[in-house]
């Protein structure tokens, strides 16, 4: 297969929700020695935005969702062997990640959280519908350096403003750094809330996240 019949292989399967045809194209695209972050970032997670235009159009459901994710992350735990021990030592940063409460979408947040475990971040998600006080515990258990909220809804991403709000009055602001993110958020809400960086999509957070600890990819 040439690299770029793998790279439509690795996104037909995440969209088939194929969990054996997505590993298969994962062990294919090591064999022949592709770039594993270009396999994910240029195959398995295009699919994976598919699969989330799909469902907001009502042409795939929730338990397709789930299985094509579970594909996704299978794929990606047989590419990771393939990484450089920097990128999967596991030793990058901690970051605590959730989508706000009262909103149900998460797909973007999931691809994230995938995304960032394969460049070495200790992810902890905490899923969708987050209460604020969640991601504030969690950073006290954890200690975690970074704090993710995404927002898909302008009625929900008050709540990215109140989270700021929340970690300050704790007095755990000062310990973490902030991300933002989600289809209604933008810099100049980033910026109004005092977040600490804004992604439009999950590469984008990935780098971000890394200038912000400090770390080279």
């Amino acid at each position: 297969m040439s690299d770029l019949e793998i790279l439509e292989a690795a996104k037909a399967a995440v969209i088939a929700a194929d969990e054996d045809a997505a590993t298969k194209v994962a062990r294919q695209a090591v064999a022949q020695g592709l770039d594993a972050l270009k396999v994910i970032n240029e195959g398995f997670t295009p699919g994976m935005r598919e699969v989330g235009d799909l469902f907001e159009r009502g042409t795939m459901f929730l338990p397709e969702v789930i299985l094509a994710s579970e594909a996704m992350v299978a794929a990606v735990g047989v590419l990771e062997e393939s990484l450089p021990d920097k990128k999967k030592d596991g030793h990058v940063a901690s970051i605590v990640l959730g989508t706000i409460e009262g909103d149900v979408h998460d797909i973007g947040k999931g691809i994230l959280a995938t995304l960032m475990r394969v460049y070495g971040f200790q992810v902890h998600d905490l899923g969708r519908d987050v209460p604020l006080t969640s991601f504030l515990e969690k950073v006290k258990q954890t200690g975690a350096g970074l704090v993710g909220s995404s927002a898909l809804m302008t009625t929900t991403m008050v709540g990215q403003k109140a989270l700021e709000k929340m970690l300050k009055d704790a007095g755990v602001r000062d310990q973490v750094k902030t991300m933002v993110g989600g289809a209604v958020v933008t810099q100049y809400w980033a910026d109004r809330i005092g977040a600490d960086a804004y992604a439009e999509n999950a590469q984008e957070a990935v780098a971000k996240a890394l200038e912000l600890v400090g770390h080279d990819r």
